[in-house]
């Protein structure tokens, strides 16, 4: 469905635009209906079959975060090459569930306020974007993975990592989009050629940065317990 807001860009503008959001779009749903449906199944009593669903959701989560992150990355990688920077917010923890995630808005919304030129911020704010994405991706890839084998010493631990990044990934879509409008109405026609092509390289595969083991984990060491069946 055409974005409203594009009508009043020029037509090549909206197209990149409207072509990349609505690939986010349609990997955000796909994600968040899998998820959904795992939850919804484990509120209604049944937890096997719950397991069983969540399973498919890491990949789908994936196949989010890799174009949000390789967007992040590439208006980062603009703005320093040729300058172009719109106007920014600062980012505001409390739209934010994980601790850990709010945290870093709190940092960046915290910096905001000392930065003093619009570049800073604007580069900052990607910066921070792209590492929440990074890790929530990596947290719930991991928080999944504590269910490989069940049962599990606090299945609550897992549902509420699961749902609270389910929340912070598509609050951290929201933030991408609306940078992405201003960005768009910022660049002049002249750039949005090599902006794209920058973009779709990056499309193509720049891999994962590897987990750093050290950092802290959303879900404890797991202990072997009974999980009631159905």
């Amino acid at each position: 469905m055409r974005d409203d807001w594009c009508a009043w860009l020029p037509d090549e503008k909206s197209r990149v635009y409207e072509s990349h959001t609505q690939n986010l779009e349609a990997s955000y749903t796909m994600f968040s209906v899998s998820l959904n449906e795992a939850l919804e199944l484990r509120r209604s009593g049944y937890p096997a079959k719950s397991y069983q669903a969540v399973f498919v959701t890491p990949a789908l989560c994936m196949r989010l975060v890799d174009p949000l992150s390789a967007l992040l990355r590439t208006l980062s990688e603009h703005a320093k090459h040729y300058g172009t920077v719109p106007n920014t917010a600062p980012l505001d923890p409390a739209n934010y569930q994980g601790s850990r995630i709010q945290r870093a808005a709190r940092m960046s919304s915290l910096l905001s306020h000392v930065i003093l030129s619009q570049r800073s911020q604007f580069l900052h704010k990607l910066s921070t974007l792209h590492e929440m994405v990074i890790d929530i991706g990596k947290d719930f890839a991991d928080a999944v993975g504590e269910v490989a084998t069940p049962p599990l010493s606090d299945p609550d631990a897992f549902w509420r990592t699961a749902d609270s990044s389910h929340f912070d990934i598509n609050t951290c879509l929201r933030e991408t989009v609306v940078l992405f409008k201003s960005f768009m109405v910022a660049i002049p026609m002249q750039e949005l050629a090599g902006f794209e092509r920058t973009l779709r390289s990056q499309l193509r595969g720049k891999p994962r940065p590897p987990r750093d083991d050290s950092r802290p984990r959303l879900i404890g060491p797991r202990r072997m317990a009974s999980i009631a069946g159905e």
